[in-house]
């Protein structure tokens, strides 16, 4: 008979060896957990970081329904302006890319590539166009995202076009003349027109082109949540305050970078500089070019890396054209455009990444440098005048909003040059400045215009500018006809010649982005950015 004081020990030394086992079971357990989930197996001073990336905005909307006609437009966030024409909803920007795709996506240089669409063909006569989807492809909620989902989306946006009330801030960002759309199979959707848009492809590229899921219903609320086919699902929204984003790990392509992203709402750029400093945040986003220079002209951007990028939003002296106006006159707006020093009002700018002198930026379809239409020449600006009766030369009404204040100053500088005309500055809050210009109680104001493919402004007549060319319209109709790319650029570059020759307007110049980011914070997007933000590649320090 054995004693049992002698298994004792032997009871102990199992124990220790199961003891050992589960805790080395345990740690191959959370390695292989950490891997998945692209965490650090080792700790750090800052173990989350990784994992969530911080950023900081000023303009978080109010709405996530960015469909046609949904709500996210009407609240574009409080960075929004009367005198900002056509620039990006934040809901957008944000949403685009992140959590909903598109059928055709366009990277930080303004060019179109694939989106959703994997590949796509142009009938020579510009009216078909098919695209091609990838398979196995999920809505962030597991239903299938197929053709019939494109066809779907693309069918409400035609809807929501029609029952609009015809007001286009951007002509080239329209459907146009859709004759059918159709999926010939679960892989493919067809699109026929009545006649060429060559800006089609570009519009696929925004909210018109969004896929959204056919099979929701009416219950879903879209104004608070989102269920896309992107990188990124939304987990929490809090209207106007914050936005929470989640690797969407079901998505078919590349997957983010970061597995939480977590953009916050500040009052105001100086607050927002502040957050990115503190490192509050890790990134600041689409901060203003005055507040930019702050970091990296004193000393207060340590820590930090300010990168400043192009953008198509094209900073101009708007003219008015009514009857009414002075600058009705050809003669009159020629002898204002040789007057006025575009190229030292451009270099007093913090914002600037650049002399314009048309319509068309340097990122768009049918730029071209037009900067020696009408040089600085203040003697033949009095030349010019001087052929006018005085009685004729009456006060020009120059009316600003208070975030062009620098520029109508510079401009009312420069305009005291001469005895006649005066140009009279008036710098108004934003609502007394709203009602003004759609008074159309003004002369002279300076706006930007955000668009690509918004030069089509200049061919309406209905537009804020009242600017009524039979040749320019005629130009701008050749434009639309095009079939092709290479067309659509040449026919748009004769049509900003012609304009700028005209001077429908005095351009000023390109506009630049800055994004600033805390030291060792990677893959964030640094151009086009008051457009579109992707977030998929971002990674905190």
């Amino acid at each position: 008979m054995r004693s049992r004081h002698n298994r004792q020990p032997n009871v102990w030394a199992q124990w220790g060896i199961f003891f050992g086992v589960a805790a080395a079971l345990g740690a191959l357990v959370w390695t292989g957990w950490a891997i998945l989930e692209h965490r650090s197996i080792l700790p750090t001073g800052n173990a989350s970081s990784a994992q969530q990336v911080n950023i900081g905005v000023t303009d978080l909307p109010q709405s996530l329904d960015i469909r046609p006609g949904g709500t996210a437009a009407a609240s574009a966030g409080n960075a929004a302006s009367v005198a900002d024409l056509n620039a990006t909803p934040a809901a957008d920007r944000l949403l685009l890319g992140n959590v909903y795709e598109t059928l055709v996506t366009i990277d930080q240089r303004n060019q179109l590539q694939p989106g959703l669409a994997t590949k796509w063909t142009v009938s020579d006569d510009g009216l078909t166009y098919t695209f091609t989807l990838p398979s196995a492809v999920k809505f962030s909620n597991g239903h299938t995202l197929d053709a019939t989902d494109v066809v779907w989306s693309l069918q409400q946006a035609q809807s929501a076009e029609n029952k609009s009330d015809g007001t286009v801030t951007n002509p080239s960002e329209t459907l146009g003349s859709l004759a059918s759309v159709t999926n010939p199979d679960a892989a493919t959707v067809t699109i026929t027109l009545t006649q060429p848009n060559p800006t089609l492809l570009r519009t696929l590229g925004g909210p018109l082109g969004a896929v959204f899921d056919a099979e929701l219903g009416d219950g879903f609320d879209y104004a608070t949540q989102a269920a896309g086919s992107g990188p990124f699902t939304v987990v929490d929204f809090k209207a106007g305050k914050s936005l929470t984003l989640a690797r969407n790990d079901t998505y078919h392509g590349t997957k983010a970078a970061s597995a939480t992203v977590a953009i916050t709402n500040f009052a105001d750029d100086a607050a927002l500089a502040k957050a990115v400093t503190d490192g509050t945040v890790d990134l600041a986003a689409n901060l203003s070019g005055k507040q930019a220079a702050t970091l990296t002209g004193d000393g207060n951007g340590s820590g930090v890396t300010v990168s400043k990028g192009t953008t198509a939003s094209k900073v101009l002296l708007a003219y008015n054209h009514g009857n009414d106006s002075l600058l009705s006159d050809e003669q009159a707006r020629k002898a204002f455009r040789y007057l006025f020093d575009a190229g030292a009002i451009a270099d007093a700018q913090s914002d600037s990444a650049g002399l314009l002198s048309g319509p068309i930026s340097q990122t768009e379809p049918g730029y071209e440098d037009l900067t020696g239409l009408f040089p600085h020449d203040v003697a033949k600006t009095q030349e010019m005048f001087a052929y006018f009766d005085p009685m004729y030369l009456t006060t020009v009404d120059l009316v600003v909003s208070e975030q062009y204040r620098s520029i109508g100053e510079a401009i009312a500088q420069q305009a005291g040059q001469l005895s006649l005309p005066p140009v009279q500055l008036e710098v108004l809050p934003e609502a007394e400045y709203a009602q003004r210009i759609a008074a159309g109680t003004w002369a002279m104001t300076v706006v930007s215009m955000n668009g690509t493919g918004d030069a089509g402004l200049f061919a309406d007549p209905d537009s804020m500018f009242h600017y009524d060319h039979g040749e320019a319209q005629q130009a701008w109709a050749a434009a639309r006809a095009a079939t092709n790319e290479t067309d659509y650029e040449s026919r748009m570059k004769a049509y900003a010649r012609l304009v700028s020759d005209d001077a429908a307007a005095d351009w000023l110049y390109t506009r630049a982005c800055f994004t600033v980011a805390r030291d060792g914070v990677s893959g964030y997007p640094t151009e086009m950015t008051d457009q579109r933000m992707d977030l998929s590649h971002v990674q905190g320090a």
